[in-house]
């Protein structure tokens, strides 16, 4: 029998493996127009969540006293989706991982302005030391008007107001109506994408797209398990593993090897995720926020 913290950790070491081989299906599906992409991972995503419903809400599953920040929720998420998929699907994929991890640092001067919340000397460094590593990491690209690499920026910001807004909606909102919402918002804006052209995937490409959403959905909950069995300093360095994950699948999949200034700056990103989680734990803010969903 696992203990709590056994099961935390091997939730969020299911979870990462989740999340990068979502990351490598989608960056394998450039030849499918972006919007039907998106609806396999909407759809298939909200298939999963209707299966997890309590009974006791089959009926009024939908309710809600805060639609509002539901919708502000779901249009953020779906920023931050589209995004990290064309990044995905035009850089090297540990660049894109990387630069990935630098959410916490928005979501900390975020939450300045949306909650109030003061930051201290450690917090302040932490930040300043993460966008030292995206300077690092963006740098040829912006020097080459690379325009992609502004895209996994874009979803970091869209990623940290999407914590912002779960943070205040799982004050009275189930975590499963949450991502529910997010699901069926990004298979309704995928429809507006049909008169740009959809490909009819053959079988094989079927599975893999749909388990983009399937992926996506399991992901997200054992990320929310870790975080509900675990301690939070436990679990969290895990989630790094994604960049090992990364560079293997980029090397043996595309021939993408990471340049220097690439893990240098990674590196410092992860230092300035680290430092935030840590004094998030201290201050005992910490929340579970989901990646892509």
């Amino acid at each position: 029998m696992l203990s709590k913290n056994q099961l935390g950790f091997l939730y969020m070491f299911m979870s990462v493996c989740a999340f990068s081989i979502m990351d490598l299906i989608v960056k394998w599906s450039d030849s499918y127009p972006l919007g039907q992409v998106l609806f396999f991972r909407g759809f298939f995503g909200l298939v999963f969540y209707f299966l997890i419903i309590p009974r006791d809400r089959l009926k009024n599953f939908y309710y809600t006293k805060r639609a509002g920040l539901h919708f502000l929720r779901c249009l953020s998420g779906l920023i931050a989706l589209i995004s990290i998929f064309i990044a995905l699907r035009n850089l090297p994929l540990a660049t894109v991982v990387s630069i990935s991890f630098a959410a916490p640092i928005f979501t900390t001067i975020f939450s300045i302005f949306l909650l109030s919340e003061k930051v201290g000397f450690y917090r302040w460094l932490a930040v300043v030391v993460g966008f030292i590593g995206i300077i690092v990491i963006t740098e040829p690209g912006f020097t080459a008007l690379n325009i992609y690499f502004v895209y996994p920026i874009i979803f970091c910001l869209g990623l940290s107001y999407v914590a912002i807004a779960i943070r205040q909606l799982s004050t009275t909102e189930p975590i499963w109506l949450i991502s529910l919402n997010f699901s069926a918002a990004i298979t309704l804006a995928s429809f507006f994408t049909i008169p740009f052209g959809w490909v009819m995937p053959d079988f094989k490409d079927f599975v893999l797209l749909s388990l983009i959403g399937i992926f996506g959905g399991v992901a997200n909950l054992w990320l929310s398990q870790s975080y509900k069995f675990s301690e939070v300093s436990l679990v969290t360095p895990l989630k790094y593993l994604a960049l090992i994950f990364a560079i293997f699948f980029g090397f043996f999949i595309w021939d993408e090897v990471p340049t220097v200034k690439t893990l240098i700056g990674a590196f410092l990103v992860i230092i300035s995720s680290i430092i935030i989680f840590r004094r998030e734990i201290t201050l005992k803010k910490q929340v579970s926020t989901p990646r892509h969903d």
